[in-house]
């Protein structure tokens, strides 16, 4: 265990000597928000796929996914990479970056004002945004909650305050660039990390290297037929964890920041590299599950962690595979560098939105260095709030589609459809942000009326299925965005393009 909690102390150091060295040059809010619009291809690249794949992914989704669908669950990290990434990227990196420039803006709701003439739609996204954020933030610390409870035997409320202490530090000391310059060292650790952990789990007694993988291809729980809700289970989650972080300010504003179009370019391959080994990795590992459990020990997990036992699965497999201790150091810190990432970014986001984007609409004259200050100080209370909700006996799945869904739903389709059809208008992104909303806010309700013993079985169903929602929200806000605009194209709604 020494070598597991000195590989830790080392991440752990550099990343204070990363945010100390590198908060010096932050002397602005747009060195805060967007890092001064300087960052090349390899830190957006890899800034972008270290915010993308965290624990949420490595523990909770690889372990339920494989849970559900066992080696299908492998096609979950091959649409992150050439949906949520590579398309994402070709279709939005270069376009965002240009419009964001043009229109001086450094987050997402200042967007939406923009480019639809319309404050009530700024606060609208940065409400949504910041609220919203909280459950995925505290699906972060779950994740990282389980992996401290099973590897290191560690309470996971003690590791979870470690962890919102490092991610408050790296914000206070200058936000954007400190990030980035993290997410790049993090990076290249969850590369490696993740090839060294797939290699020594193939080589486990209990999956026996390929040769045991095609054997387990072969049986019922390693390929099952997937028909009705299971198939339908599968594309929902393929869709919500690829198409969702189009919408997702977090990463939209990841494109803010690059440095010009020759870098966007670049970026695209970079990104789609790093997402190809880090959620084929990570959902490969998740879907050798069976391999390592039978139903009674599913039983056993389930008695002893309730209804979040899914979230353990992942790390009771790394513990029973025997991985040397150096190795299990690498995997906790793969895990803590995409999570504190992810933390860090979602952090960054929702709190210079509240500061930048409600604040300062209210109190138009607020001084810069007020604004600076109060977006840190805003960034150390969503942590602390984050770790509040993640203390719910609510898994890691359910918290993270509820925000995917709500945030995307609601702002996907008036931010991807103004980018390219200039017949966008303001009622348009209206009616497709509230049709949004409502259609991903039903799971999420269901969740609060059970929470409060209402509801019955039919709420306890619902709560269940965040994915599906979010992907009928998704596609239902982008149709409904463009007819409406469409038909009130003729009124006075139309809006300079972006």
């Amino acid at each position: 265990m020494v070598a597991v909690w000195v590989t830790i102390a080392i991440y752990i150091a550099v990343l204070v000597v990363i945010g100390i060295l590198t908060g010096r040059s932050s002397k602005s809010i747009a060195d805060i928000t967007v890092g001064g619009r300087q960052a090349g291809a390899w830190l957006s690249a890899l800034s972008y796929g270290t915010a993308y794949f965290s624990a949420v992914m490595f523990v909770g989704y690889a372990g339920s996914t494989g849970y559900g669908f066992g080696l299908w669950g492998v096609l979950v990290g091959l649409g992150n990479m050439l949906f949520g990434t590579l398309l994402a990227w070709l279709v939005l990196a270069r376009r965002t970056r240009e419009v964001s420039t043009q229109l001086n803006i450094q987050t997402m709701p200042q967007f939406f004002e923009k480019r639809y003439d319309s404050r009530a739609m700024k606060l609208f996204a940065c409400l949504i945004t910041f609220i919203f954020f909280i459950p995925y933030s505290a699906s972060v610390y779950k994740g990282l909650g389980s992996i401290a409870q099973v590897l290191l035997g560690v309470d996971d409320t003690i590791f979870m305050v470690i962890i919102a202490v490092l991610a408050a530090l790296l914000l206070w000391f200058g936000g954007y660039l400190v990030q980035a310059r993290a997410d790049f060292i993090q990076g290249i650790i969850m590369f490696v990390g993740v090839i060294l952990l797939v290699v020594f789990v193939l080589r486990a007694d209990a999956v026996g290297g390929v040769a045991g993988v095609m054997e387990y291809a072969k049986t019922d729980m390693g390929l099952p037929r997937l028909a009705g809700k299971q198939l339908w289970a599968l594309i929902s989650l393929i869709f919500m964890t690829s198409f969702g972080t189009w919408g997702l300010p977090h990463m939209i504003q990841k494109f803010f920041g690059i440095k010009s179009d020759a870098q966007a370019k670049r970026g695209v391959w970079i990104s789609s590299v790093f997402a190809l080994i880090a959620a084929g990795g990570g959902y490969f590992v998740g879907s050798l599950c069976h391999m390592f459990f039978n139903r009674a020990q599913y039983d056993a997990m389930a008695e002893q962690y309730g209804t979040t036992f899914k979230d353990f699965i992942v790390p009771t497999m790394l513990k029973l595979a025997n991985i040397p201790s150096v190795l299990v150091g690498i995997v906790v810190v793969l895990l803590l560098a995409g999570s504190v990432t992810t933390l860090c970014g979602v952090t960054l986001v929702s709190s210079s939105t509240l500061v930048l984007d409600f604040f300062k609409t209210l109190r138009p004259n607020t001084k810069e260095k007020s604004l600076k200050l109060g977006t840190r100080l805003v960034c150390v209370a969503f942590v602390a709030v984050s770790y509040l909700v993640a203390n719910s006996n609510t898994p890691i799945l359910d918290l993270m589609s509820y925000s995917w869904g709500i945030i995307s739903g609601s702002l996907l389709a008036p931010y991807l459809l103004s980018l390219y059809y200039k017949g966008t208008n303001k009622i348009g992104a209206w009616a497709a942000s509230i049709t949004g909303f409502c259609i991903a806010f039903i799971p999420a309700a269901a969740k609060l009326i059970n929470v409060f013993g209402f509801g019955g079985e039919s709420a306890a169903t619902l709560m269940g299925y965040g994915p599906q929602f979010a992907c009928a929200a998704m596609v239902t806000s982008i149709v409904v965005c463009f007819v409406v605009s469409m038909i009130t194209s003729d009124r006075k709604a139309t809006v300079k393009a972006a």
